[in-house]
């Protein structure tokens, strides 16, 4: 009921009074007011988001989106008052669980967390079922992992320069990754096709398991992403040889960059950012942003990211859109060098 009519009630009950007995009175005021107090609680019932919240992540379990999102959504799910649940839609190097996010409806119930393989799909697929532009609202680029190369303990290189000339030497090795076209199979390609090396590409279905056939020793390297094989660096099953970013990792302060051993153009992040269907309510865009710069922001969560081998990026919706056009160009160019295509 508006003000207006809330006003037109009181009126009636203060010119009724004189007319009903004083239970009578009481009785209806005490109704008016109970009314009014309602109002507030009504508006707040129905703020976003009223009902739990569907977050789509385009690669299996485990993975490096996988990761990321179930922390994020933990703190959604905290902070907004409903359950913000994950759903692993894997297939295709993420397009079946992007094509589902794009042919939502626009109203904040279905998220979309994507791997940087968003703006590489449009380079690898001949075609694609939806526009990973103008089909979606950037929310949040929310964090970057390095790409890394390594390797099982008993190969003999000791850093990507050692590992080139030894491919050299011995032509024709295997190299792990954890899908076709994502970052870790062009970058390794690039350097194939820079370098004039003979190296096959064994895929996998995820980093995870591309980083198993390493330590088991089935598969002597690997291009996978910081936050996949970190841990196994870390407990001396992997040996870092190089990391893929413009800096050094902190989590590898000394493992040198492949820009610094001389190869300048092996160089990429993998990130993962929060994108919506076209057309949410710029209101609900807003919200989400905030909770996950806020999210981001927090010491304990920069601490929890990092241990997992995340950096912290935190772009809002412009930033993030402007991100998206800068890293869709790059990686054409480096599909267009590699020639790696997809159907």
């Amino acid at each position: 009921m508006s003000n207006k009519s809330t006003g037109r009630l009181a009126g009636l009950v203060s010119a009724s009074t004189a007319a009903l007995d004083r239970r009578q009175a009481l009785t209806l005021a005490a109704g008016s007011a109970a009314f009014v107090l309602a109002a507030p609680m009504v508006a707040r019932a129905q703020a976003y988001p009223s009902r739990p919240v569907r977050a789509i992540v385009t690669f299996a379990p485990g993975g490096t989106v996988d990761v990321y999102a179930r922390l994020a959504c933990r703190h959604l799910s905290e902070t907004l008052g409903q359950q913000f649940v994950v759903e692993n839609v894997a297939g295709a190097t993420g397009n079946r669980g992007t094509q589902q996010a794009a042919r939502s409806t626009p109203d904040g119930y279905t998220l979309l967390f994507a791997l940087s393989t968003h703006a590489v799909n449009a380079s690898v697929f001949p075609t694609l079922p939806y526009d990973p532009i103008g089909d979606f609202a950037p929310i949040n680029l929310s964090v970057s992992s390095t790409h890394v190369l390594s390797v099982h303990p008993s190969v003999s290189a000791k850093d990507a320069r050692e590992y080139v000339a030894d491919l050299r030497a011995r032509p024709n090795q295997n190299y792990a990754h954890g899908g076709l076209g994502t970052q870790g199979h062009l970058l390794a390609e690039r350097l194939k096709v820079t370098q004039k090396l003979d190296m096959v590409a064994i895929n996998f279905p995820g980093a995870g398991p591309a980083v198993q056939a390493v330590v088991a020793n089935q598969i002597p390297s690997a291009w996978t992403t910081m936050a996949s094989a970190g841990p196994m660096i870390a407990g001396g099953k992997l040996k870092a040889l190089a990391v893929t970013g413009k800096t050094r990792s902190a989590l590898l302060p000394d493992v040198p960059t492949m820009i610094e051993q001389g190869f300048p153009e092996i160089e990429g992040d993998t990130w993962v950012g929060i994108l919506a269907p076209k057309g949410t309510p710029a209101e609900i865009v807003t919200t989400i942003n905030r909770e996950i710069g806020s999210y981001l922001a927090m010491p304990a969560s920069r601490q929890r990211l990092g241990e997992v081998g995340f950096d912290v990026v935190n772009a809002g919706p412009d930033a993030f859109a402007a991100r998206l056009v800068e890293e869709m160009a790059f990686w054409k160019k480096v599909v267009d060098e590699t020639n790696v295509r997809l159907q």
